[in-house]
């Protein structure tokens, strides 16, 4: 991956270089709560038990931290719910957009590319998204500012994309989320002659892989939810790339959700740094092997590893960190 320069986003007053370090301890401690429901077909099972461990160790942490992006409303999710209060209470005040547990399905099923997800800002620079779909549309690093637009077509930014990056667009694989309701999408790549990586789950790693050249993913296309794409907002903010996004409602409640939380202009696109701005941490732990972590494993006996990512946006920094826990956490 290529971070982004230092110079281009301020260190944050707030954010602690500490805290980059006890993000991952977070992760780690969600990725191997899940962990010991893959492949048990409870995707209900698999999400509670990341839930109450990352959790936990949030509360550990000495600071005033609200959860703006979670598991739902507070009538929905008993946990980590949007607005909850996490850490001693004491300390910074900090912004927390989470994913306990971002492939539910594909823990369940033993599949690709789980993982245990989150990001902090400052109180203010992460967007409180509520729970509703949003589309989205990135790109990685070393593309001229606004290469993509959500309001072109599929066609226009693949040749727009293709044109920056000095190739047809035949030769561009696009990433995509493997759902019904992106048949024309695909139909209309696959026309264009691109290639296409369909995902079964997973869309945050899906967007990251467009920061990684080992990926050969080019763009990541499609709709998914919302609360995901803060996510992979705040990572790209921290090592490079370009984000569009946009919320999509499918019935009034879901308008008025959305209104609740602060969002006026119900077809904004917002851009990157609308999503996430200002300094960021970011960080993953993978729960099953991945393209982009592998997952957790087991050794031996009250052994195990685990393989997590953490970036920082004031930086530029990328930390791939294996960690061996000699005692079941």
């Amino acid at each position: 991956m290529t971070a982004t320069p230092a110079s281009k986003v301020l260190a944050s007053k707030v954010l602690d270089r500490v805290l980059v370090l006890e993000m991952v301890r977070v992760t780690e401690a969600a990725a191997i709560a899940a962990s010991k429901l893959i492949g048990r077909g409870d995707e209900k099972a698999a999400d509670h038990a990341a839930v109450e461990a990352m959790r936990a160790a949030l509360n550990e942490l000495a600071m005033d931290g609200t959860v703006v992006i979670g598991e739902g409303e507070r009538d929905e999710a008993p946990m980590l719910f949007i607005g909850e209060k996490v850490g001693t209470g004491t300390g910074a005040k900090i912004d927390i957009a989470l994913d306990p547990l971002e492939g539910t399905t594909i823990t369940a099923k033993a599949g690709p590319n789980a993982l245990a997800v989150l990001a902090i800002a400052e109180h203010g620079c992460l967007l409180n998204a509520p729970d509703v779909y949003m589309d989205k549309l990135a790109v990685g690093p070393g593309y001229p500012a606004g290469v993509i637009d959500l309001a072109k077509s599929p066609t226009e930014n693949v040749a727009a994309v293709a044109a920056a990056k000095g190739c047809m667009p035949q030769e561009l694989i696009v990433c995509v989320l493997d759902r019904p309701r992106h048949a024309e999408l695909i139909a209309e790549l696959r026309g264009i002659g691109c290639g296409i990586q369909l995902i079964p789950d997973g869309d945050v790693a899906g967007v990251i892989a467009t920061t990684n050249e080992d990926t050969n993913v080019d763009i990541y296309m499609g709709s998914g939810g919302a609360p995901e794409g803060v996510l992979a907002a705040a990572a790209l903010r921290c090592v490079g790339g370009q984000f569009k996004g946009r919320l999509l409602f499918r019935n009034d409640d879901e308008r008025a959700r959305a209104r609740k939380w602060g969002i006026a202009d119900l077809n904004k696109i917002y851009d990157l740094e609308e999503l996430a701005k200002g300094d960021c941490i970011f960080a993953a732990t993978g729960v099953t092997d991945g393209s982009l972590l592998e997952g957790v494993k087991r050794l031996r006996k009250g052994c195990m590893t685990t393989e997590s990512v953490v970036m920082r946006a004031s930086s530029g920094t990328v930390r791939w960190i294996k960690s061996e826990h000699r005692k079941v956490l």
